[in-house]
């Protein structure tokens, strides 16, 4: 039988956190296997079996704050050698130490933790490898990486590509999250121990809306770029064609910047562009299409101005107009929404200057602003 035992950590000796327990009584363990990872406010360390056997005790679990040289598991081993061993861990930067002494002395090595790539056992029982720093990186997203049956690194080894691959895919396939996969619920409050509630539920609209917000969220790097520009002249043209009493169409603020921002789109083609599901190349759209979010009774949604660089003021005004009513009356065809290159959010009737709105992939833009 050996015991492990919790490691040197430096100048931190007491209050390690046991952050995970790979291991349970019973099981099968191979040399280096992670037995569980510990963490303190500077790093999250591993803790490998020194030897192949089976457990017969585990003295943590996970929450436990253990000091060094506390006992973690007892482990009975394959072999006839050393009735017991006592098996600790060095500062992390120090290099392993074969023992020279007799087998029935306490054996004493070291791990480096943060850059040593361990192994973990994955739900279809083959053999995973990452580096601590992935699997701190998987547990700050709630992924437990024993789901990742494959990396894409050396040997298989797990990388936070793999990662972020395994959430688009649970995120995209609608599967339920299971082992504590993907981000972690929010905690449940019973809001009526603190006053009278009201539950309404949420449209099919709203949650759909949810869904695909939360997943363009995690899918794209939004990056948000502010400024501020003078509209004066515009502004003023715009109030002498509504002057004209001849037609009962009133231009607004919104078609001027439709059409400037279709221009910008011809003179920079990329931001008419989506990703290719591969990954390998850009998709370049040779029709102008923008959509417009409107705000409804029922949620948010988005028609589309159809060719935008063929049309004129007036007609893309009747366009908009004849859109934004069949939005507000739940009469919106679903291809009504569909075919956009870029999308439109405007603060309206709200105010404010600025504020950053949410891709609607798989665009590669969106403009907002306090647009009327």
């Amino acid at each position: 039988m050996i015991g492990g035992e919790s490691p040197d950590v430096g100048d931190v000796r007491l209050d390690i956190d046991v952050i995970e327990v790979l291991i349970q009584t019973g099981d099968m363990v191979e040399k280096e296997q992670t037995l569980a990872v510990l963490e303190t406010d500077k790093a999250s360390m591993d803790l490998p079996s020194t030897d192949a056997g089976i457990v017969k005790d585990v003295f943590v679990k996970v929450g436990d704050k253990v000091s060094e040289g506390a006992l973690i598991i007892s482990l009975e081993v394959q072999s006839a050698e050393s009735p017991v061993a006592a098996v600790k861990q060095q500062e992390k930067t120090a290099a392993p130490v074969s023992s020279s002494a007799p087998t029935s002395a306490p054996v004493k090595q070291s791990v480096a933790a943060s850059n040593s790539n361990v192994a973990v056992v994955s739900q279809s029982g083959k053999s995973a490898h990452a580096s601590p720093s992935v699997r701190l990186f998987a547990r700050e997203l709630g992924v437990d990486i024993s789901q990742i049956t494959q990396g894409s690194g050396r040997k298989g080894r797990i990388l936070k590509d793999d990662v972020k691959n395994f959430i688009k895919q649970v995120m995209t396939s609608g599967a339920p999250l299971q082992g504590g996969a993907g981000i972690p619920p929010i905690p449940a409050v019973d809001f009526s121990k603190f006053g009278e509630i009201e539950e309404q539920k949420l449209s099919k609209i709203q949650r759909l809306t949810g869904q695909n917000l939360s997943r363009v969220w995690l899918n794209l790097p939004l990056v948000t770029y502010h400024d501020e520009a003078d509209i004066s002249e515009m502004e003023a043209f715009r109030k002498a064609l509504n002057v004209d009493k001849s037609t009962e169409i009133k231009v607004t603020g919104l078609i001027f910047i439709v059409k400037a921002l279709v221009a910008v789109m011809q003179h920079f083609p990329k931001i008419n562009s989506s990703l290719s599901p591969d990954g390998e190349s850009l998709i370049l759209k040779k029709y102008f299409n923008v959509g417009i979010a409107v705000d409804t009774p029922n949620g948010l949604v988005v028609p589309v101005l159809k060719g935008v660089d063929k049309k004129g003021i007036a007609e893309l005004t009747r366009d908009l107009s004849e859109l934004s009513e069949k939005a507000r009356n739940g009469k919106l065809l679903p291809a009504d929404m569909r075919g956009g290159c870029i999308t439109i959010s405007s603060l309206g009737g709200i105010g404010g200057k600025a504020f950053t709105p949410i891709v609607n992939a798989p665009e590669v833009a969106i403009l907002g602003g306090p647009l009327k």
